[in-house]
């Protein structure tokens, strides 16, 4: 049984006549009385009383035309609402974005700008490398990719020909470690040739270890590290450093909570520290119909 025979139906008790019927639903007519006759076969009844003029529903078509009514009016506002979902999900902005950002700068970030409504920050992007960002723009895979930026020399292989950006903010790499029984940290930089400090670092391909490579490369003093472990995540590096096995540089925004707590102290002074830009970029050939409008606004705030 199809929904147009219980349409077919409906519009058959509406007009009382097979012809007028007929036209309505936009078939021939012996199409149209050939549906309503399969639609009393499959209900094992007459419906339809065609010795009358006009014709008359049966009682057993009386009752019938009451559950046609009702799922035919369930099947439309069903359709209505996934009408609805379709658009608002094609009206929806997908944002990636690392761990560090999606946790400590995007909710706030969404909120000052009303967005929470319009952009959906993408999950499975949390682990990625830089590189990941812009091939997942290339691929529609994302609208819009939020990545830290180094704002001092870091030659990065990126070609960025067929992207744009806006800044969107500002963050800071701290070295921290854990602190000693007095307070003080327990691995302070620069360390000394001798005993190189324990160093928790990022992935060797990700853009906060080229900044961080780039930042001690000309740096006045040298540090002195010793690498025990590489990792893509902020989160497992505070992890790692809370539990005291060695020193990492971390985003000011995802180290203040432990810093002000005294789970983390800073590892050295301000000259360690790295300055970093946030960067929003979007590729020009974009096909999502809504971003512009977002991107015209985020300009103007």
């Amino acid at each position: 049984m199809e929904i147009r025979w219980l349409e077919d139906f409906i519009t058959l008790a509406k007009t009382r006549h097979f012809s007028r019927a007929a036209d309505t639903q936009n078939v021939t007519q012996p199409t149209f009385s050939r549906r309503i006759k399969l639609l009393e076969e499959a209900m094992g009844t007459t419906l339809i009383n065609r010795q009358t003029l006009p014709l008359s529903l049966t009682p057993a078509g009386e009752e019938f035309l009451l559950l046609c009514e009702q799922v035919t009016d369930r099947v439309r506002l069903t359709r209505e609402r996934i009408h609805q979902i379709s658009e608002d999900q094609a009206r929806r902005i997908v944002m990636a974005a690392p761990q560090s950002l999606l946790s400590y700068l995007l909710p706030s970030w969404l909120e000052r700008h009303g967005l929470q409504q319009r952009v959906e920050p993408y999950l499975r992007a949390t682990g990625w490398l830089l590189n990941d960002y812009f091939q997942a723009l290339d691929r529609d895979e994302c609208d819009l990719a939020l990545c830290y930026w180094p704002r001092g020399r870091c030659p990065l292989d990126i070609d960025l020909a067929g992207y744009e950006y806006l800044r969107v903010g500002q963050e800071v790499l701290v070295p921290i470690c854990a602190a000693d029984a007095d307070g003080l940290p327990r691995h302070a930089l620069p360390g000394n040739r001798r005993q190189p400090l324990p160093y928790i670092a990022y992935h060797p391909r990700g853009l906060l270890h080229a900044v961080l490579d780039a930042h001690l490369a000309h740096s006045a003093q040298q540090a002195h590290l010793i690498t025990l472990n590489e990792n893509v995540q902020t989160a497992n590096i505070k992890e790692l450093v809370i539990q005291g096995y060695g020193l990492g540089w971390l985003p000011l925004r995802a180290a203040r909570r432990a810093l002000d707590s005294g789970d983390l102290v800073r590892a050295g002074d301000t000259r360690w520290d790295v300055p970093l830009e946030l960067r929003l970029y979007r590729r020009r050939q974009h096909r999502h119909p809504g971003l512009d409008e977002l991107w015209q606004q985020l300009q103007e705030t």
